[in-house]
């Protein structure tokens, strides 16, 4: 197929490297000429152009620009698609990403490859980025069927996971297993700033090791992502937030009697349940 992505970006690179592997033809859009120049030289895609007439013969375009930027860019670039492309992108909200794009483009399917680095730009993009890993689609009544099988086919050439479900309960579950650990991480390591004597700060960064690093990273990633994902997610990040306040005071006041019982009942619990979420 001919496939247009529009965002040249660590996912938008990643998704060009794996679908070209694949036989596809690739056609990105940037508007940073040098972006289009390294894709094209690091073969992520066939041509690349700041001109979105590069689009016009694309089947399938995928919108890998920030949340954002979404609706703007389907606005200023839908007269440079072919009437009957098929159009997904790649935000990880998806109910006021598809209840805006929705009645902008009748053949528009919500997507999220749930997959990823501290990294971004084009020199991020990797192959193999989306194997084994979940890629969500969340049609609506109003999605075109053979437009999903389309980008479900797509994904399932990436080794993706295909699943399926509606808007509001995606945000529900990331805002859980993904918008909310980004939040934790930052806390994380705004804490460590809070240490007020500065030898045991830097003695505390020295002796940081794996367990810090797995814990920090998503928290010390791409700022905009962060915002964007409060911006768009309030509701549900909120929620998920209070809840582990909740929890953080339970295992404090156990810490604080020295509950050692209690204590240990929570992390024989999380040892047992934490396999499901992996």
């Amino acid at each position: 197929m001919r496939i247009g992505i529009v965002g040249l970006g660590l996912i938008g690179g990643s998704l060009g490297f794996d679908w070209r592997d694949r036989g596809h033809r690739l056609l990105g859009y940037s508007r940073r000429p040098a972006t289009c120049e390294r894709a094209i030289a690091r073969g992520v895609v066939d041509h690349a152009s700041p001109d979105p007439a590069v689009l016009i013969e694309a089947e399938v375009i995928v919108l890998a620009t920030p949340l954002g930027v979404l609706e703007t860019t389907v606005r200023e670039l839908r007269d440079y698609w072919h009437p009957e492309a098929i159009v997904t992108d790649v935000g990880s909200v998806k109910q006021p990403i598809v209840a805006a794009l929705e009645p902008l483009w009748p053949r528009f399917v919500g997507g999220h490859p749930m997959a990823g680095t501290a990294e971004n730009g084009i020199e991020a993009a990797l192959r193999g980025l989306f194997q084994n890993r979940p890629y969500v689609l969340t049609p609506t009544d109003q999605t075109d069927p053979a437009a999903i099988a389309v980008v479900a086919q797509l994904a399932q050439e990436l080794g993706s996971v295909v699943l399926h479900c509606d808007p509001a309960s995606h945000d529900r579950a990331v805002a859980t297993i993904s918008h909310l650990p980004v939040f934790i991480s930052a806390s994380l390591i705004q804490t460590c700033l809070q240490e007020p004597d500065p030898a045991v700060q830097t003695l505390a960064a020295t002796l940081a090791s794996s367990g810090f690093c797995d814990t920090s990273r998503v928290g010390g990633g791409n700022p905009e992502l962060g915002v964007m994902m409060a911006r768009y997610n309030q509701a549900a990040l909120l929620e998920q937030i209070d809840r582990y306040q909740i929890q953080l005071e339970r295992l404090k006041t156990a810490i604080a009697a020295a509950d050692e019982p209690a204590i240990a009942a929570i992390l024989q619990q999380n040892q047992e349940i934490r396999p499901r979420y992996l």
